[in-house]
């Protein structure tokens, strides 16, 4: 069971969850950004004239600068003031989104793509940092069990929005609407985010000047040699990825270890203590977190391949088969809160076992079955696996940050969110090379591509099983260390 005391913030019960809003809007923009740019790929492609290197770096750009700048701009928000950091964010990426959907050709979109994902790094842990800060006991459960269903609707319904942009607008201008459909709505959050978000306390400015930056700019690199590999080879141009770069990024993380225990020997405030290090919660909630996100996310890359090239279908089509994933993973996300204040970690063990039921039934759908037949049971197996996804995300992100103290909130939910996105990096890459291996044989269900989801499904199910066993460690661990009675 998950304990805190109650809050102590001045701020009223109204105006948090008000904050809390426009956390949720900005944070729901920049997360749909990372998957709605897919199905807009064959449209830039043909009015840009892109080739396939362009149009990689405008995916893997995107969500390799937001996990760089995910640690960093957590621990600045920290020392800065949550409020700030959170509206620079948010202007930039606005800023960029107008710039993606007028870009005038290919180049200048990857470059403003690039961009747009730094932005969105440094507005992200400012959702997690607040939560942390607003929130207390059961309230801070329900915080993030909406934000939860926000991750989860934002991740599956990038596709079906993109496909209903791009049926609406057409193939011309429809990838520009992908990205133009940001600027209204954030510069509705801006003036909302001045009024609502509560500055910052005093205390936390005059720590301002006590920022590590030798540790950020060590994190920072190691988190751009460990991903772009993997982002590169997500892409299917994994023969040419600069593996090498993968042991570089193990050194510097190293090195950071090193110079993060020399910072804190000498009083100075490093970027992650050595106590959240120690924090077993905190430990197994990154492993819970990096494995799950390696498993589920590559779903969406496979399923889209299968719907559309497999099956025929269009992206609106592709997209509403993907949509009770969201829809019920919304709805399992919403009342996740109140599950983890009563069952603590075995919330999330039940949601993961959920969650590989439903994959279990895709695989056997999608190997086996063949047709308009095969796209429906596919979507009503999605959406068992998205009841068990709503149970997992926001219940790990409580339970691995109910120990952090507050004043640590955004460098440590920068941390875990850091930890995800390389861990859907790297799964996603393992799970598309199996995929592609897969396709040599056009036999079987969906010209080949029923099979070859299946193979990459077995990955997907390994990584969920690596969770489990994290999870279910963790939850034993903790009833062992519950007070009898």
């Amino acid at each position: 069971m998950v304990t805190s005391p109650a809050p102590t913030d001045p701020v009223s019960e109204r105006a948090r969850w008000r904050a809390f809003a426009v956390c949720l809007g900005a944070g729901f923009m920049t997360l749909l950004d990372v998957s709605i740019a897919n199905v807009a790929l064959p449209s830039i492609e043909d009015s840009l004239d892109a080739d396939p290197s362009e149009l990689q770096w405008i995916i893997a750009g995107y969500s390799l600068a937001f996990g760089l700048m995910l640690v960093p701009a957590g621990r600045f928000g920290d020392v800065l003031g949550r409020r700030g950091v959170f509206v620079t964010g948010l202007v930039g990426f606005v800023v960029f989104s107008a710039a993606c959907g007028l870009a005038p050709s290919a180049e200048a979109l990857a470059v403003l793509r690039l961009l747009q994902g730094l932005s969105a790094g440094i507005l992200n842990p400012q959702v997690v940092g607040l939560i942390q800060e607003l929130f207390r006991g059961s309230e801070r459960g329900r915080a993030f069990g909406y934000f939860g269903a926000t991750v989860g609707i934002a991740t599956a319904t990038g596709p079906l929005l993109g496909g209903v942009l791009i049926a609406m607008f057409g193939q011309d201008e429809g990838w520009r609407a992908v990205f133009l459909v940001n600027v209204p709505i954030g510069l509705a959050l801006v003036p909302l985010a001045l009024r609502y978000i509560p500055a910052a306390r005093p205390a936390r400015r005059r720590a301002s000047l006590d920022v590590d930056i030798v540790g950020l700019a060590l994190v920072g690199a190691a988190v751009v040699c460990v991903m772009l590999p993997f982002v590169v080879a997500a892409e299917g141009q994994g023969t040419g990825s600069p593996w090498w770069l993968v042991g570089i990024g193990a050194a510097l993380f190293g090195a950071f270890v090193l110079w993060e225990r020399r910072v804190e020997r000498t009083g100075r405030s490093p970027v992650v203590t050595s106590s959240l290090a120690r924090t077993r919660s905190f430990s197994f909630g990154i492993v819970v977190g990096t494995a799950y996100f390696g498993g589920f996310t590559g779903v969406f890359l496979l399923g889209t391949l299968y719907l559309q090239q497999g099956l025929g279908l269009t992206a609106l089509q592709a997209g509403l088969t993907l949509t009770p994933f969201a829809l019920l993973g919304a709805l399992s996300a919403s009342r996740s809160g109140r599950l983890v204040q009563r069952f603590g970690r075995w919330t999330v063990v039940g949601g993961i076992v959920v969650m590989c039921l439903g994959i279990i039934g895709v695989d056997l759908v999608v190997a086996s079955i063949d047709g308009p037949g095969a796209a429906v049971a596919m979507a009503a197996f999605l959406g068992l696996a998205g009841l068990g996804n709503g149970i997992v995300i926001s219940p790990n992100q409580t339970l691995t940050l109910a120990e952090v103290p507050v004043e640590r909130g955004g460098s440590a939910g920068g941390v875990l969110q850091t930890a995800q996105r390389i861990g859907a990096s790297i799964g996603v890459a393992i799970i598309a090379s199996v995929f592609f291996a897969g396709l040599g044989d056009s036999s079987g269900a969906a010209n080949g591509y029923g099979p070859a989801m299946s193979q990459g499904l077995i990955v997907t199910l390994a990584l969920l099983g690596v969770a489990l066993v994290a999870a279910l460690t963790d939850a034993l661990r903790r009833r062992r260390l519950a007070p009898a009675g």
